[in-house]
């Protein structure tokens, strides 16, 4: 009866069957937002965290749908299942987001609802690990030894060194590298077009690796003439083999920050060091610096007890 109502009222059953059956599922979509979209206008790091969420998370859960069929309730479905990871949770939840709006503005999905709207993100705790000096060295012994992945093991030993961004090491070129300058001229950055100044220590790891003809890229990868496009699985190796199994890739770049803070550089330095263009993302930092205001609130108070004329005893500060 319903068809035949449906029918009465002007629609077109048929076509309606053919439009459903010529609907992309999720993992079709998936491969042309990947493909059309992340490959054209998203930098490298992003391009590897979106198709991780893609294929990770989004195509094993949604790939059979059609996506003109996915609701909000399987998307919240989608994302509590992801409720023990919080970020990751919520970073799949915007790659969702993104691709809905796409399909609306690709019109692979006219009703203009996304799906993804009012679906409550998870709170983030922000996490901030620094290595101590012990960890340090042992993941010194562990880049040492990477016989088997010396690529890697070079690209996690520039970072340490430099404070870069992960995509600023393992897309750097031949060209960018200005020996005579001491400088990474980096022509494209999260922050835009920037110069790293660097020290001794990473100009004699550059100079100390080999140059494959071909190949413009320090960091090179399996591919002939391309860079190194994965570095979290040789990652997750070689930190395991340091006993660091919590310890991120973005970490090393806070412990570039701490250890500057903790040897007497200024925010204002620090922030020109790993490139940011706003002073309340170094500010972050200020915290780590105690010793130094320890000890001078230990300064104040003792010239202040002194001048009180308490006794030494009553100065002590434990």
């Amino acid at each position: 009866m319903k068809h035949l109502s449906d029918v009465r009222l002007g629609s077109d059953p048929g076509a309606q069957r053919d439009r459903l059956r010529a609907a992309a599922t999720m993992k079709e979509f998936g491969k042309r937002f990947l493909d059309e979209h992340v490959a054209s206008h998203c930098k490298p790091s992003t391009q590897y965290e979106y198709g991780r969420c893609v294929d990770l998370f989004i195509t094993p859960k949604l790939g059979t749908l059609k996506i003109i069929d996915v609701t909000r309730a399987d998307v919240v479905e989608l994302h509590q299942g992801l409720k023990e990871t919080p970020y990751q949770a919520n970073r799949v939840l915007g790659v969702l987001s993104i691709m809905f709006t796409l399909a609306d503005t690709w019109g692979v999905r006219t009703d203009g609802i996304n799906p993804c709207w009012k679906v409550k993100r998870y709170k983030e705790v922000k996490r901030e690990r620094y290595l101590t000096p012990d960890e340090l060295a042992r993941l010194g012994k562990v880049l040492r030894e990477a016989d088997g992945e010396p690529e890697a093991a070079t690209c996690i030993r520039l970072l340490l060194l430099t404070g870069c961004r992960l995509g600023e090491i393992q897309t750097l070129k031949w060209d960018y590298v200005d020996v005579r300058a001491g400088v990474l001229r980096l022509p494209d950055s999260k922050t835009g077009a920037k110069v790293v100044p660097v020290g001794k220590a990473v100009l004699d790891v550059l100079v100390g690796l080999p140059r494959i003809e071909g190949n413009p890229y320090v960091i090179t990868g399996k591919v002939e003439g391309q860079y190194l496009t994965d570095i979290q699985k040789p990652w997750r190796r070689l930190r395991a083999r340091a006993g660091l199994d919590t310890l991120r890739i973005h970490d090393l770049r806070h412990s570039f920050a701490s250890d500057a803070l903790q040897l007497g550089a200024d925010l204002t330095m620090i922030g020109r060091l790993l490139g940011h263009t706003q002073v309340q993302t170094t500010a972050r930092y200020a915290h780590l610096k105690t010793d130094p205001i320890r000890e001078t609130a230990n300064t104040v108070a003792s010239a202040i007890a002194s001048a009180l004329g308490n006794t030494a005893s009553e100065n002590r500060i434990t």
